[in-house]
């Protein structure tokens, strides 16, 4: 396998639920899709990318197979297979939904996929009761790093590390579950942070420990886990690296870093925004451009950990602590969302397929649970605030009005 350096490629990949067109009840038909001639697959290789199972069978993810060199080329390769999955569904009266979460779906209802990897997943729910919505009803994009040495491990993990805690703020899609508006603009990461709470080590405190070297890694966060699941899994069947449940993990099988934060939005070009800017961030922070590797890699655990869980509630209005902002290269008091867009004033934005554009109207009108709290204010003539509140038929229409995932961005 080759193995790339930093910023020379970019693996993304994403997870949509599988629902009714009419009711957007979920649909277990991910072997509908997944199917070579009549036989069910947990891969189906396309030109440039593939699509593959998840844990349950209403999830379907799609994903650039090998990295691409641009989030404009995964944009072209993925718009291209959504195209092409969306006719078949729609012919059966099925849809794809984006967003991080579906927005009334009872876990119970859940099937774990039964393919290849079934036992894996039986195992999985054997532990941890995957009818959760930490576990069954959650979509994300997971971006992939590359790294080509211990060096360059450590740069990307630093420069990640220090970047997790600002990024719901702009990729936040998932504040609503089973029709109760929660408080949480992405609620998605609040249910995530405790779906392996019967084993702690594996998720941590989701933002990683500053471990910057891949022996130090394996000793101190791969270890534990495994140590910790021997008793459990005696079969040893995930008692492997993807199995840590960070917030970006490493994944030395493939010399990359995986972030896994990032809701899945409700367009594919919003998508490729965030992985745009997600891209140019880490640059800037890996060359040195704001703070060095020494200062980025004494980011004090407990003030990223407190940031992450702010901004995955209140978004960009969170209030950034100052020894945070200098990190970052800003100066005077900023919020999340005055420094998003400050630290996007000072990026290399491609204007390619239009994504500089995307990220602009990301960035101006908020982030996807910012524009339904809009829109559901509107419906209901009220003021939605941190307190949960039942809601209704206004959070279908809200859905219907996303359309799929080719759809423009969501404005109320």
């Amino acid at each position: 396998m080759r193995r790339y350096g930093m910023f020379e490629v970019l693996g993304i990949e994403l997870e949509y639920m599988l629902v009714d067109s009419v009711s957007m009840e979920i649909r277990s038909v991910a072997d509908q899709i997944l199917n070579l001639n009549g036989t069910v697959v947990d891969e189906v290789q396309r030109e440039g990318t593939s699509w593959s199972n998840e844990l349950v069978s209403h999830v379907l993810e799609v994903k650039t197979d090998p990295p691409v060199q641009s989030a404009a080329r995964a944009f072209r390769l993925l718009g291209r297979d959504l195209e092409e999955i969306l006719a078949g569904l729609n012919e059966k009266g099925y849809t794809l939904l984006g967003t991080g979460m579906h927005p009334f779906m009872n876990p119970d209802d859940m099937q774990l996929w039964p393919g290849e990897n079934g036992p894996i997943y039986e195992t999985f729910h054997r532990i941890f009761d995957c009818r959760g919505h930490g576990w069954s009803n959650l979509q994300s994009m997971h971006l992939n790093l590359p790294f080509k040495n211990d060096q360059e491990f450590g740069q990307m993990m630093a420069a990640i590390r220090l970047a997790l805690p600002l990024l719901p703020a702009l990729s936040a899609s998932s504040p609503i579950c089973e029709m109760v508006w929660t408080g949480f603009q992405d609620y998605r990461l609040e249910v995530y942070r405790s779906n392996a709470s019967r084993v702690p080590s594996v998720s941590g405190q989701v933002v990683p420990e500053p471990v910057f070297d891949p022996d130090e890694y394996h000793s101190q966060i791969l270890e534990p886990i495994y140590r910790d699941l021997e008793s459990l899994d005696p079969e040893g069947l995930i008692q492997e690296e993807w199995v840590n449940a960070r917030g970006a993990i490493a994944r030395f099988d493939r010399s990359a870093i995986e972030i896994r934060i990032l809701d899945t939005q409700e367009s594919l070009e919003n998508d490729m925004a965030i992985a745009l800017f997600v891209v140019e961030l880490l640059r800037n922070l890996v060359e040195e451009r704001w703070s060095d590797f020494p200062s980025q890699s004494k980011a004090n655990q407990s003030t990223l950990v407190e940031l992450f869980r702010r901004t995955c509630k209140n978004g960009r209005s969170v209030d950034l602590p100052e020894e945070y902002i200098r990190l970052l290269g800003l100066k005077g008091q900023h919020t999340a969302g005055s420094a998003l867009k400050t630290i996007a004033e000072r990026l290399n934005i491609s204007s390619e397929e239009n994504l500089d554009r995307s990220l602009e109207f990301l960035l101006s009108r908020g982030n996807l649970s910012r524009r339904m709290r809009e829109a559901l204010e509107s419906q209901r003539s009220a003021v939605l605030t941190d307190t949960p509140v039942k809601l209704g038929a206004e959070v279908h229409r809200i859905y219907r009005n996303m359309g799929s995932p080719l759809s423009a961005p969501f404005s109320p």
